[in-house]
């Protein structure tokens, strides 16, 4: 989701509209129960107009012990739709394994929606943006020799063919033209920001129609970017703006003199990335534009109603020719109606207020659901520890240092190792540093480089006799907006010069930080650079919760097995939120990954997040 801000229909004498969907075992068939078109003025859901009222959340950030929870918050503030978009590395991790199991079940948050009289927007484009990791594309398309995405190229586009068609296999059936409750699949995504290629375009609307997905298609762009990204046929939705008159010109310019109006990211609210002031949006700034746009009768989806969390190493990061590289943090809370933990609001309550004013006589939104409450846990002793350089895997040696990609690695980190002669003084330059990489002599830190900051230097003094140098490189997310697509790859990209020579003869480990079945713990053992602290707690009843990582440095925290993603102390967020159904009664294992080598052996919780507190010695601002 990204759109350049700038700055269809009056009523449709019904701007909202309530529906009973029948869901006992009913997507699953093959007559359609309801029909849904597009008219010239407005949608039409079953001959009748039809105002979508929607809502994103990503099936991804939330667990799915929670789905339901959600979808019912996301009913009762009023909403007859939910927007998901499917995140093409989250379903195809590995070149062709597909995974659509577990949290990974599209098809049965697309039912749970259902049975919570919720239609489906699918936002299945192979790029997604969102915050999210490359965009959504599975980060082994960078092995792909000569593969370029968002493109023509052949090899890209058989791939993307493969992937639609096991979605199609997945998710088909469930269109509203199937009896289900999928009622339009989204073509690209905000294409105008980045190409204008048509024929692009096309062909991703044949491999959508060729896998199965028969439903209408809109495409999404900002108000600038709409001539770019549009394709003629099909609806162009608008991202970005509630001014009903430009979202009508727009529409009707490049619909052929038609609607339905439909602005397809609305956006109350925005994400955070590291080192960057929290951002929070008052929900009056925005219920009086809501109101105007259900008044004329437009089709709405605010971006986000619930954002979650972006766990394991996924969240994405920014960065273009003018603005330094920003990865973004792990809480997609986007100060969002429904907050990350699934409860209301003060935005929520507002913008429940406002539908309700458009609600038909005689009918009457859903009660708003319990909220649930957050519980204190007894602090965590981490009694054990254990250092990524008494825990090297098996090493890949080569002249030049290698990338996460050809090194056969997606995510986490990689420990460069080579020898140098002492003693010598100079400055190492790493061409270039992708993300974060810490540079040790003989195990002692001597330097941190920080592509946020710029900075790929550090000088070093060293010591005489035949000393080793250490780099660790951590990927902090792959750019998933912008011109530097192409260009996403992790670890140390070229050389490492040290007092102007470059160095050879490289030992490469790998640490995807995926198992650590085999990590080797000492009791109380001393911290040796970065470490993985784990410790058991027993719990006799489970309940939401917060980490409070304040006193931490930097690093992530596996609870159970599910990485809740990553901390790091410069904020703004300083908390990390543990859903009650990943812990359980008994015995609980956490695994906390601190980088910086910090001294912490406990780890406190909260009953409430910590989102907007910066470490202001080293933050960059906006």
């Amino acid at each position: 989701m990204r759109v350049i801000m700038t700055g269809c229909c009056r009523s449709m004498g019904l701007a909202f509209v309530f529906f009973t969907l029948v869901c006992a075992g009913g997507v699953r068939s093959q007559t359609p129960r309801h029909t849904f078109a597009l008219g010239d003025s407005a949608f039409l859901l079953d001959g009748r107009p039809f105002a979508i009222i929607s809502g994103e959340m990503h099936f991804a950030r939330i667990p799915r012990e929670y789905w339901r929870d959600r979808l019912k918050m996301a009913r009762a503030m009023g909403l007859n739709t939910v927007a998901t978009y499917v995140f093409w590395n989250y379903h195809e991790p590995e070149k062709g394994k597909f995974r659509f199991e577990g949290n990974a079940d599209l098809a049965a948050f697309v039912r749970t929606a259902a049975e919570e009289g919720l239609w489906v927007l699918l936002r299945p484009s192979p790029y997604a943006c969102a915050e999210w990791e490359f965009g959504g594309y599975p980060w082994w398309l960078q092995n792909e020799d000569g593969v370029r995405v968002r493109g023509k190229d052949p090899h890209y586009l058989d791939l993307v063919r493969r992937y639609f068609a096991e979605l199609g296999r997945q998710v088909a059936p469930l269109q509203i033209t199937h009896g289900g409750n999928i009622i339009m699949v989204q073509l690209e995504n905000e294409y105008g920001s980045y190409d204008q290629d048509k024929e692009y375009l096309a062909i991703n609307e044949q491999i959508l129609r060729d896998s199965g997905f028969d439903v209408d298609l809109y495409t999404c762009d900002g108000p600038t970017q709409v001539p770019k990204g549009y394709l003629p046929g099909v609806l162009p939705a608008i991202n970005g703006s509630d001014d009903v008159a430009e979202v009508k010109r727009l529409v009707f310019a490049y619909h052929d003199g038609k609607g339905p109006c439909f602005i397809a990211e609305w956006y109350p609210a925005w994400f955070d990335s590291w080192g960057e002031a929290h951002s929070v949006v008052p929900a009056a700034q925005y219920t009086a534009k809501l109101d105007a746009v259900l008044e004329a009768g437009f089709s709405i989806n605010m971006y986000m109603v619930h954002g979650g969390t972006t766990r394991d190493f996924m969240n994405g990061a920014n960065g273009d020719a003018t603005h330094p590289y920003s990865p973004q943090i792990s809480s997609y809370d986007y100060d969002a109606p429904i907050d990350e933990a699934g409860n209301p609001t003060p935005k929520f309550t507002a913008f429940r207020g406002v539908i309700a004013r458009h609600v038909p006589a005689g009918d009457s939104l859903p009660p708003v659901p319990s909220r649930k409450v957050a519980r204190l846990i007894p602090p965590i002793a981490l009694r054990e520890c254990g250092s990524f350089f008494d825990n090297l895997p098996p090493p890949v040696t080569g002249d030049r240092p290698m990338t996460f990609e050809k090194l056969g690695q997606g995510y986490g980190f990689v420990l460069y190792r080579t020898i140098l002669a002492g003693p010598q003084t100079g400055t190492l330059t790493i061409d270039h540093v992708r993300d974060f990489a810490q540079v040790f002599v003989n195990g002692k830190r001597m330097g941190i480089l920080d592509r946020r900051l710029g900075k790929e230097s550090v000088d070093l003094e060293i010591p005489a006799g035949s000393d080793t140098l250490d780099i660790l490189v951590e990927n902090l997310g792959r750019i998933n907006y912008g011109p530097f697509l192409n260009d996403n790859h992790k670890g140390i990209t070229e050389r490492v010069l040290f007092a102007g020579k470059e160095l050879h003869g490289w030992s490469m480990f790998g640490f995807p930080c995926t198992d650590f079945a085999r990590w080797r713990f000492q009791q109380e053992g001393k911290a040796n650079g970065p470490v993985v602290r784990r410790g058991v707690i027993r719990l006799n009843d489970t309940a939401d919760t917060y980490l409070d990582m304040r006193s931490w440095g930097k690093g992530f925290v596996i609870i159970n097995g599910h990485n809740l993603g990553r901390y790091w102390n410069i904020g703004p967020q300083q908390t990390i939120y543990v859903p009650g159904p990943w812990l359980r009664r008994g015995n609980n294992e956490v695994l906390v990954s601190d980088v910086l080598g910090d001294t912490q052996k406990r780890l406190k919780t909260l009953d409430h997040p910590v989102l907007g507190e910066l470490l202001n010695t080293t933050i960059r601002g906006h």
